[in-house]
């Protein structure tokens, strides 16, 4: 092996453990979005179900942005809070 070689050599294993480095940091990220994203689509079907079978007792949620948020961060209780939060208001 050169010695020009190890330069060239060192900044490759440089270059991937920095690349390693980022690819590590933005997975958290996209770990938070999918767990948000799925929790989102679970509580958005059982609301819909809910005001399905809910309308013939009186009891309708409405789906919008504000909901979503609430069913997508808390999952299955944030659809029992906004239950909660219905009767109350």
């Amino acid at each position: 092996m050169k010695m020009a070689e190890l330069p060239g050599i060192a900044i490759f294993v440089i270059a991937v453990v920095v690349l390693y480095l980022i690819l590590k940091v933005i997975s958290v990220p996209i770990k938070i979005l999918k767990w948000v994203v799925c929790n989102a689509i679970v509580g958005g079907i059982v609301l819909f179900l809910l005001n399905l079978i809910g309308g013939y007792f009186g009891l309708h949620i409405d789906i919008n942005i504000i909901s979503a948020l609430v069913t997508g961060v808390l999952g299955i209780p944030g659809v029992i809070l906004l239950i909660i939060l219905k009767f109350l208001a």
